[in-house]
């Protein structure tokens, strides 16, 4: 880049990093975690052919009302404490669908575990929100 442009430009240089740096929050805070990203309609292969377990982060008296099925629910508020439940999953290399209402619990459940070395991690796109919109079965 033409320093001299940056220069006689800066207003409209600092525009450009103030944008850039909004877009990179705003990614960071909805990219689950640094786990990938799982569609309702993906989850059901991801299950069927890999094996995954999915995870349903919200509380007990929530996921009474409606979960995926055969999902196993530790709240987020509890992750931290249930990591050796999870760790039998890890060390068969199971992938880890975690879910929620819409995704916010499930993106911060899935920091923990990304922190935690959990390799193969996802996220349900959308949440259980998305996943009912396609009228995929809940288990109750």
């Amino acid at each position: 880049m033409d320093l001299e442009f940056v220069v006689s430009n800066w207003h409209l240089f600092a525009a450009l990093v103030v944008i850039s740096l909004l877009i990179g929050f705003d990614t960071l805070r909805r990219g689950g975690g640094g786990a990938n990203q799982v569609s309702a309609v993906q989850l059901p292969q991801l299950i069927n052919k890999e094996n995954a377990v999915v995870v349903d982060v919200c509380e007990p008296d929530e996921y009474k009302k409606g979960h995926i099925p055969k999902a196993i629910n530790i709240p987020v508020s509890q992750i931290k404490e249930q990591l050796g439940q999870l760790e039998k999953f890890r060390t068969k290399n199971r992938p880890i669908v975690l879910s929620c209402r819409s995704g916010q619990r499930a993106s911060r459940a899935a920091a923990v575990l990304r922190k935690n070395e959990f390799k193969t991690v996802y996220t349900l796109s959308g949440g259980l929100a998305a996943w009912q919109k396609e009228n995929l079965p809940l288990e109750r």
